[in-house]
């Protein structure tokens, strides 16, 4: 492949991860804006401080990524896999959560790790973005 193929496509699986996490931010901000600190009043409290503290996480991912900072892929992929085995646990046990959030949480999951490893080396490489 070349050299301006090769841009093209991790510029834009940079720009998905960075919408990726900002959806996550925004669906957080948008909970947090509607419900106030009991959004998630129905669930478990560690649950629920685990579902806030993603208003502060997913906009630190974005801003780490955005800066090409190898510490962004790790969080972001501490994040979404994390965020996905919380949710389908709790769309399997308790309830109360969208099938259709979970399907693509997982989509984006797998997007993720897929593409770690080639952000991984973009990032080292310090190319012109």
């Amino acid at each position: 492949m070349d050299e301006g193929k090769s841009t093209t496509r991790i510029r834009v699986v940079w720009i998905v991860w960075l919408a990726g996490f900002l959806v996550g931010t925004g669906s957080h901000v948008i909970d947090l804006v509607l419900g106030g600190m009991d959004v998630y009043a129905g669930f478990p409290s560690l649950l629920r401080l685990f579902w806030v503290s993603l208003t502060l996480v997913d906009p630190l991912t974005v801003v780490l990524v955005g800066l090409r900072r190898r510490a962004g892929i790790v969080l972001g992929a501490v994040v979404i896999v994390t965020d996905i085995a919380v949710n389908w646990t709790v769309w399997a046990t308790i309830g109360g959560n969208p099938l259709y959030g979970a399907v693509n949480q997982t989509i984006f999951a797998a997007f993720v790790l897929v593409t770690a490893p080639m952000l991984w080396r973009w990032f080292a490489g310090g190319d012109s973005m």
